[in-house]
Order: structure tokens, then sequence, then C-alpha cells
């Protein structure tokens, strides 16, 4: 703005005007700024108050383990129902029935199906007993074979001894023939030559002549008996080559009767086994017409009703309540809180049901919230495109509610770190979100104070 007037704005006072000494006169004016300066002030302490940061999920509750949580019991063959033994809300004990059901499939029709099948072993197994003794006669008739087969060669191998020792005596007496036979006509020859000269009778010379073929005929014989005794070595040496022939040929057939023999008894023995899992089989079969509670608790619901009607194999037929569960909660956080999650932190927790008054940022003034670690963070995103994380109660806090019941609606939040008020407005002003941070176990803060 110019400054074109001589008379200067600043120079002039406002008190000298009489509106203006009433409006500063006025009591309430004073009120109101002490009001303005003292609600400036409480908020500026506000601002600096400590804030918890916090990840709020909601989720359910439920059990700790797996084989405590509601579940349906089917049945593991198909049947026909026809008696039950428990309604809708009752309790039963482990091992208490449930449900009969019949048998519907032919192939298990038959009332003595198991005690025929046991007797179908037992027969099989007096089989395997039977093949086993005729094995073990066939070994026992294997090795008397061997036996007489041993002495058969060596009463051979004699005779082929005897057959030797003969051919050298026949050798021997036909030598001597031969010699006697030279002898006989050396005589002749000289006989004849002086009966010539007449110095030997025509007598002598005829007796002569008689030794000479007497000698002749004895070397025949003997050649002919030196031919008979090579002929029976050469007998022998066959019958040698015969019986073992002979022997092996009843040790193969002894033999392969022995392997077929063994051949039956593994094979029957196979049949023994498949009939014992058969039988098994059928006795295990009988007890599962009658559906049993897996374990003590309440049955909720009944899957399948009415008397006559048929199910197949891996039907639910009821669902029950295990009576002793230890609870628990499960929460689903954003994907971009995740990495705040750790397993161990400390959560807050309220139920439905329960009057909750929720200070996120000041869980010590919250009431009605009660606590809560993280035992297990899932590392899959479910189906609603959020993350499972399961809760446990404080065993240092508040105990839970024993009426809390499976399924009821729960919220959580999970305490981050401590920051001033004005902080947290600032970024969740900015769309900032929480400070990352990682714990540090017990073991780390140990080994420090250590150190």
């Amino acid at each position: 703005m110019l400054n074109i007037s001589q008379n200067n704005i600043l120079d002039k006072k406002l008190e000298k005007y009489s509106t203006v000494k009433s409006l500063i006169n006025r009591p309430y004016y004073k009120v109101l700024n002490r009001i303005i300066i003292v609600t400036s002030f409480i908020v500026l302490i506000f601002l600096f108050l400590p804030w918890t940061q916090n990840i709020a999920g909601s989720g359910s509750v439920t059990t700790l383990k797996p084989n405590q949580r509601p579940q349906t019991i089917q049945t593991v063959i198909s049947g026909r129902i026809e008696k039950w033994y428990v309604k809708e809300g009752d309790y039963v004990r482990k091992g208490d029935t449930i449900l009969f059901i019949s048998e519907i499939k032919e192939d298990y029709f038959d009332p003595n199906l198991v005690g025929n099948t046991k007797n179908q072993v037992e027969a099989k197994k007096k089989s395997v007993e039977s093949y086993g003794s005729k094995v073990t006669s066939l070994a026992n008739q294997i090795e008397a074979i061997e036996n007489e087969r041993k002495l058969k060669l060596e009463q051979a191998d004699n005779k082929i001894k005897q057959a030797v020792l003969k051919i050298k005596t026949d050798s021997i007496d036909l030598e001597a023939v031969k010699t006697q036979l030279k002898i006989a006509r050396t005589q002749f020859n000289r006989s004849t030559q002086l009966n010539k000269e007449g110095l030997k009778p025509v007598t002598d010379v005829e007796e002569k002549r008689l030794k000479l073929q007497d000698a002749e005929a004895k070397i025949i014989s003997q050649e002919n008996k030196y031919l008979t005794s090579k002929n029976e070595y050469i007998n022998a040496r066959v019958e040698i080559g015969r019986i073992r022939a002979e022997y092996n040929e009843k040790r193969s057939k002894a033999e392969s009767d022995q392997f077929t023999a063994l051949s039956n008894q593994y094979d029957t023995e196979a049949q023994v086994n498949k009939l014992q899992n058969q039988f098994v089989n059928y006795s295990i079969r009988n007890g599962m017409y009658y559906i049993k509670a897996p374990q003590t608790g309440y049955v909720n619901r009944a899957l399948q009703a009415g008397l006559g009607e048929n199910i197949k194999e891996g039907t639910p037929i009821v669902s029950i309540m295990p009576a002793n569960y230890e609870i628990g909660v499960e929460t689903f956080v954003d994907p971009i809180d995740l990495p705040l999650i750790h397993k161990g932190e400390r959560i807050r927790v309220w139920f439905d049901g329960w009057p909750t008054i929720v200070f996120s940022g000041w869980p010590d003034m919250s009431y009605g919230t009660f606590g809560g670690k993280i035992v297990a963070i899932e590392n899959f995103i479910s189906e609603n495109g959020k993350f499972r994380v399961l809760i446990a109660p404080d065993k240092d806090d508040i105990p839970w509610p024993k009426q809390l019941s499976i399924g009821a609606g729960a919220r959580s939040i999970a305490l981050l770190n401590n920051v001033p008020v004005w902080f947290e407005i600032w970024r969740t002003l900015n769309g900032f979100p929480p400070n990352y941070y990682t714990p540090t176990s017990k073991e780390s803060k140990d080994t420090k104070e250590k150190k």
C-alpha cells in the first residue's frame, strides 16, 4: 500500500477511542484469552505425549493345535446306515460308537468270510509244511545218490586197477609162452636135424613136435587172455563214464524235483501272506462297521440322516468339537504390515460380546482388552488377501474369558514403537507406514551385557 497521506497511522493509538476502551475493559475478553492460552498449552503438551504405534487386525477365536479344532468324522468304507447311537449335542468319549453301518458290496456279503479266510490260511500253511518236508526228503535223496555214486566210482576204480594188474599178468604170461614156443621150436629143429643125421630116433622128433604144437596153442590162448584183459580194462573205463552219467542224471532229476518243490513252497508262502493280508483286512473291515469317536468331545451336527441310506467311503457323517482345547486367536493383517510382525511379540486382543474401551496408542488405558503373544505367522497369503497370524494367551497377563467359544469374533492390535503424538499425526496425514524395526532377542541382550 502506498503511503501517500501525510498522516502516519502508526503514530495513532487505538486506546484513545472510547469503543476500544470499552472492549478492553470487558471481563470475559480476559477469560477467553486465558482459555485460549491454556488450551494451546494443553494441546502442545498433548502433542509430546508418548504414543504406541500399532497394527490392527481382525479375525476369530480358534485353537492352537490342529487336533483340537472342530472336525468331521468320515466313514472309511461304503455302507448302509442301520442305527444311530448319538444325537446332536451329546457328549461322547474317545471310542464311543456313533453309528453302525452294514455292508453293501457283494464281495463281503458272506458272514463267515473271516473264518473261511482263516481256514484257507491254515490249509496253505500246512501245504507249505508239506513242501518243506518234500524238499528235506529230496535233499536226503540227493545226499544218498551222491554217497552211492562215490561207492560205485570206487568200485569201478578198483575194477580198473584189477584190469591193469591182469593185463600186466597176462602180458608176462604171454612173454613166457613166447619163450616156451621159441624153446620148443629150437628143440624141434635140433631133433629133426639130429634125426636126419641118425643121432635121434623118430619118436624123439615126434615128442618135440607135440611140445611145439602145445606151445603154439598156449600162445594163442594167452594172446586171447591178454586181449580179454585189455577189453576188461576198457569196459571198466567205460563203466566209470556210465556210472558218472547215470548218477549225474539221478542227481539232476532229484535237484530238479527239489527246486520244483522249493518253487511251490515259495509260491505257497506268497499265497499264505496274501491270504493273511486278506484275513487281516477282513477283520479290520468288520470293525469299521461301527463308526467310533476319535476323541472326547461334543457332537455338533449330524451331516447324514435317516436309516437305510447308502453312503460312500470318505463321506462326512457328523462334526465333533473336542472337549479339551487350548484357545487362541487367528487374526489377519495387511501384506504391507507383515514385515513389522514378529514371532513372540506381545499383542492386545478384545472379543465380541465383552465391553471394551480401546485406546490403540495407549494400551495401558484400554479396558476389556487381553494380552497375547504371536506364536505363528503364515508365510502364504490367505484367500482374503491378508496374512494369517496365530495368537496365544499371554501367561503374564489377565487370563482370557472361559466363556469364549470357537469361531467368535476377535480383533487385535500389535504394539510397535513408542513415538510422540505429533509424529503419529504427521505420519498418518502423510500416509507413511509405521517405523520398521527388528526386535532383539533376550539372548543377544544377555551376550551384550556379559561383554
